[in-house]
C-alpha cells in the first residue's frame, strides 16, 4: 500500500483489514446475566487484588539499587495483569450499564417475537440455572500461579493420587512429584502465605449462598486461624516427611494431613463444577447455533457474525467523541507526550529517552494518534487503517476505554478505534530516528 503521511480528515471513510480475535455479541440475556454477576466481576477482582499486592511489593523495592532488575521484572508482570484487569473491568462495567444491557434484552425480545414456537432462549436459560451456582467455582477454584503455590500443590497432590489409583506411569509420577516438591520449598514464604490467604478470602466473598465447601475446610476457624493451623500441622513443610509420604504413596488416600483434607474438598468441588460446564457444553453450543440462525433470519446480513480470528474488513469514519465533559478531537499531537513528561516531573513511567528531549516544533505539531468508528477487538492490533484510495493512513494499536464493552455490544456513539496516525509515524522517523532513507521513500 502507498503510505499517506497526511492521514485522513474528520468525516473521511476509513477501513480496517485484519483478524479480530473474539466477540460474544450473540450471547443471550441469560448468558450475559451470568457474565455480569459471576464471570467478569470475579475475574476482575482476582486480577485487581494481585495487581494491588504486586504494586505494594514494587513500591518497597523500587528505590533499592540492588533490586533494580527484580523491580523491572515485577513491573512487566504488573503490566500484563493490569492490561487484563482493564479489559475485564471494562466489560463488567458495560454489563452493569442498564442502557447497554437493556439494548441486548430489547434485541432478544424482538428476535423472539419474530420466532413463534422457538424455545431456544428458555432452554438455554435452564442450563444457566444449574451453572450459576458454580460460577464462583470456575472463577476461583482453578489452579493458577497467581493463587499461590499452596493451592496449586493441592491440585497437584490430588492429581498424583489419581495417578496412583489408576496405575499411572512412573515417568508421570516423577514429573509431578518434582513439581510438588519444588513448590513445597516456598510453602512458608510470606508471599505464598499472603496469596493463599487472599485466595481464601476471595472464595469467602464470592461463594454461592448455601454452598458449604469453604465451611467444610475451615470448620470453626476463621481464615487467618486456619492458615496458621494448616502450616503448623501439615507434614508438607518438612522435607523428610514429604519423602516419607511419597514412599508410602499407596496410603495417600487414608492420610489425614490437613492440607490433603482441604485439597480433597476443594479439588472435588472444582471437578464437580467443571464437569457441569463441560457436560452441558455441546447442548449449549447447539442452542447457541439455533439462536444465531434465528437472528440471521430476522436481521439478515445487517449484523456481522462474531469475530473468530478470521480475516474481515470493517468500515468507519474519522470521528471524535464526547469525553470527560469535553469532546475528544480526531487527533492528538506530540505535544501531549511532553505534557505528560513535564506534568509528572520527568519521572518514570513518564520519563523520556534522551533522543526525545529536544524536539523541533515540527514534531510537536505533528498528529500522533487518530480515532475512527471502525469496529475492532483484540487481535486487530497492527492492522492497517486505509482510506478509499487504498493508502495506509494509520496503524491500529487499541480501542478507547469506552470500547471495552465491545466484547458483547458495539456502541458507535463512543466506541473508537485508536491508530497511530501516518503523520506521527513519519514525523518520528524524520525528526527523532533520522531514518532518512525511509523518509525519502515515503516522500
Amino acid at each position: 500500500m502507498k503510505f499517506n503521511k497526511n492521514g485522513a480528515n474528520e468525516g473521511e471513510p476509513v477501513f480496517v483489514v485484519g483478524n479480530p480475535g473474539r466477540t460474544e455479541r450473540y450471547r443471550t440475556v441469560s448468558q450475559l446475566t451470568y457474565d455480569r454477576d459471576y464471570r467478569y466481576p470475579f475475574q476482575y477482582k482476582f486480577l485487581k487484588n494481585r495487581n494491588d499486592m504486586m504494586m505494594r511489593k514494587y513500591n518497597i523495592i523500587k528505590k533499592d539499587p540492588a533490586k533494580e532488575f527484580e523491580a523491572q521484572e515485577l513491573l512487566n508482570e504488573i503490566a500484563g495483569v493490569a492490561n487484563s484487569m482493564k479489559a475485564f473491568g471494562g466489560i463488567a462495567k458495560g454489563l452493569k450499564d442498564p442502557a447497554l444491557f437493556g439494548r441486548k434484552a430489547e434485541m432478544e425480545n424482538y428476535i423472539r417475537s419474530k420466532s413463534p414456537g422457538v424455545t431456544c432462549w428458555d432452554d438455554l436459560a435452564k442450563h444457566y440455572e444449574v451453572l450459576n451456582p458454580n460460577g464462583w467455582v470456575m472463577a476461583h477454584l482453578q489452579p493458577n500461579a497467581l493463587r499461590g503455590n499452596i493451592y496449586v500443590v493441592m491440585h497437584e497432590l490430588m492429581a498424583y493420587e489419581d495417578l496412583v489409583k489408576n496405575n499411572g506411569t512412573q515417568d508421570k509420577k516423577d514429573k509431578l512429584k518434582s513439581s510438588i516438591t519444588e513448590k513445597l520449598k516456598t510453602i512458608n514464604d510470606p508471599e505464598q502465605v499472603e496469596l493463599f490467604t487472599l485466595w481464601l478470602n476471595e472464595v469467602k466473598e464470592d461463594i454461592y449462598p448455601g454452598d458449604m465447601t469453604l465451611q467444610k475446610v475451615l470448620g470453626k476457624r476463621n481464615i487467618s486461624d486456619f492458615v496458621k493451623y494448616l502450616l503448623k500441622e501439615t507434614k508438607f513443610t518438612e522435607e523428610k516427611k514429604v519423602e516419607k509420604f511419597f514412599a508410602k504413596e499407596k496410603k495417600m488416600e487414608k492420610d489425614d494431613d490437613p492440607l490433603l483434607e482441604a485439597a480433597q474438598i476443594f479439588v472435588s468441588r472444582y471437578k464437580e463444577g467443571s464437569q457441569l460446564f463441560q457436560s452441558s457444553g455441546p447442548a449449549r453450543q447447539a442452542l447457541e447455533a439455533k439462536i444465531a440462525n434465528q437472528a440471521f433470519k430476522v436481521y439478515g446480513d445487517q449484523l456481522p457474525p462474531d469475530a473468530t480470528f478470521t480475516l474481515r474488513i470493517s468500515d468507519g469514519i474519522i470521528k471524535g467523541y464526547d469525553y470527560n465533559g469535553t469532546i475528544a478531537p480526531v487527533i492528538t499531537t506530540f505535544f501531549g507526550l511532553y505534557d505528560r513528561y513535564y506534568s509528572n516531573f520527568k519521572v518514570f513511567p513518564w520519563s523520556l529517552p534522551e533522543r526525545w528531549l529536544n524536539p523541533p516544533m515540527e514534531l510537536l505539531k505533528a498528529p500522533f494518534n487518530t480515532v475512527s468508528t471502525n469496529d475492532i477487538i483484540g487481535g486487530n492490533s497492527g492492522s492497517p487503517l486505509i482510506n478509499k484510495n487504498k493508502e495506509a493512513v494509520g496503524l491500529i494499536f487499541d480501542g478507547n476505554i469506552e470500547s471495552l464493552p465491545g466484547n458483547f455490544i458495539f456502541d458507535e456513539e463512543v466506541n473508537r478505534t485508536v491508530s497511530v496516525h501516518a503523520g506521527g509515524i513519519f514525523a518520528a522517523l524524520k525528526y527523532i530516528y533520522k531514518a532518512d532513507r525511509i523518509v525519502k521513500e515515503i516522500e
